[in-house]
């Protein structure tokens, strides 16, 4: 069984598109396969719900719709939710290039001892190119700046969360993602997950024959919350702020958090209004210190019970706080 995972929000014809560039690729597998869709959406135009009400009854799609937008809690429960052994989460605003799926499903069969493979992701304006792999003996530092749009496979400690899959029973043992992330943006959950992984012994394969197009829709999805450039809200650098108080010690905590706040006014938006630089920083105080707060706190982890020794949990186990879909997803052959 082979799963697939979108989270999705206040996305409409770009879901729709990205879904059905997805189903031909899916029905391509050898194997059985699903794939959810987990729905943080208030309401959908009358198309997308149309398009999505159709390939649900058809038994192509699970979708599952969440009452409150929460991105890490949407892909902890398609994390949940997914039956298969290895769990494919995408973004929902892409173009999956053919060998996207089937890329992943050979990268774990070659590196069995990898516990997440992340694909190629080709971002607005990008082309393949051979990079460089920098080298950090800081362990927090590791591949912070991996380029994602790489052509030559490598061993990695960062994900993008947007083109990764997983093996289920692995992540869900180390508590999958850390839902101490605040929505709207969460950013850096992912290079969280990826550092806690590599902590547990685990390892990370970057795959670029698993590659797709990034559309970056400009609405929807985390751009819900609008834009960071010229905004005081604490929302945006929220995350950035949590993952360094979490995952880095002594300096490189210092430098990264001192460093942030002068890396995000460092654009030629901020060139052109630089009366909006005090703004933007503004924001980041107030971001850091949330995240401050929110770092007292233990993670909000899931609760999986191990049965099968250290790095293995049961194929089902719904955490508490994450129910059980009342609709089983189909299952496709």
């Amino acid at each position: 069984m082979f799963s697939v995972v979108i989270a999705t929000y206040r996305r409409e014809q770009v879901l729709v598109g990205t879904i059905g560039a997805l189903l031909p690729l899916l029905a391509q597998l050898d194997g059985p396969w699903e794939l959810l869709v987990i729905d943080q959406s208030e309401r959908h135009e009358p198309a997308t719900t149309s398009a999505l009400q159709q390939w649900h009854d058809q038994g192509l799609i699970g979708w599952q719709r969440l009452a409150k937008p929460h991105l890490v809690g949407a892909m902890n429960r398609g994390l949940l939710a997914a039956r298969g052994e290895l769990v494919l989460f995408l973004d929902d605003d892409i173009v999956p290039l053919p060998g996207l799926v089937q890329g992943h499903i050979d990268g774990h069969a070659r590196y069995p001892e990898a516990w997440a493979v992340v694909g190629q992701i080709l971002q607005p304006g990008q082309t393949p190119a051979d990079l460089p792999q920098r080298q950090h003996r800081s362990p927090f530092w590791r591949d912070l700046d991996f380029p994602f749009h790489r052509t030559r496979g490598a061993w990695i400690e960062n994900a993008m969360a947007g083109n990764l899959s997983v093996q289920r029973e692995r992540i869900l043992a180390i508590g999958g993602f850390n839902e101490s992330f605040p929505p709207p943006v969460a950013s850096r959950f992912e290079s969280e997950l990826a550092k806690r992984l590599v902590a547990a012994g685990g390892r990370i394969r970057f795959e670029p024959g698993a590659a797709l197009h990034h559309l970056a829709a400009r609405s929807g999805g985390t751009r819900s919350a609008g834009g960071h450039l010229a905004s005081a809200s604490p929302h945006h650098g929220v995350g950035d702020c949590y993952f360094a108080l979490r995952c880095a010690r002594g300096w490189d905590r210092l430098w990264y958090l001192l460093r942030k706040p002068f890396r995000e006014v460092r654009t030629r938006f901020h060139l052109r209004h630089p009366w909006l630089i005090p703004v933007k920083f503004l924001g980041e105080l107030r971001a850091l210190l949330l995240a401050w707060r929110i770092s007292r706190l233990p993670p909000q982890l899931l609760s999986i019970p191990v049965a099968a020794g250290p790095g293995h949990a049961p194929a089902h186990g719904p955490a508490p706080t994450h129910p059980a879909p009342t609709r089983p997803a189909p299952i496709r052959r």
